[in-house]
């Protein structure tokens, strides 16, 4: 089965939400140019892997699953994969209590990405995607750790 280019997906939603999806796409180029875009089909979503440097611990080198881009007709997300577990200073993430790691940022029409904003979670959700299994385990415990 041939690919489907992510012009073709954002097709399918109203303009307004279509051109967001055009600049989260651009941000997200711009912010990790080495990304590797596909559309999920399944999952009605652009995906973005981070390439690893080199093969690491029991995930043999492949690329790392770090964000997405999913249009609805009323609003777009830009998600992040294991957003559990990415520094949020400004608390912008949603999801907690939603789902257990996957966190996002909702826009709706007309609503202007934040640049900043946006490279600042994109080169954390990247770093967060690229750490070994037993990182992210460690990262975890530590956020759920009681403090004194």
């Amino acid at each position: 089965m041939d690919p489907i280019p992510p012009e073709a997906l954002l097709a399918a939603f109203p303009e307004p939400i279509r051109v967001i999806g055009e600049r989260l796409r651009a941000l997200v180029m711009d912010d990790v140019p080495d990304a590797i875009e596909r559309v999920r089909p399944g999952w009605r979503l652009i995906g973005f892997d981070a390439p690893r440097r080199e093969p690491e611990g029991d995930r043999r080198g492949r690329p790392a699953y770090f964000a997405y881009i999913a249009p609805e007709r009323m609003h777009i997300h830009l998600g992040f994969e294991h957003g559990h577990l990415m520094s949020d200073p400004g608390r912008r993430l949603e999801g907690a209590g939603i789902t257990r790691q996957v966190r996002w940022l909702t826009f709706l029409p007309f609503d202007e990405p934040d640049a900043a904003v946006i490279n600042a979670l994109l080169t954390e959700a990247r770093r967060v995607a690229l750490l070994s299994r037993a990182e992210r385990f460690e990262e975890a415990m530590r956020a759920a750790a009681p403090v004194a």
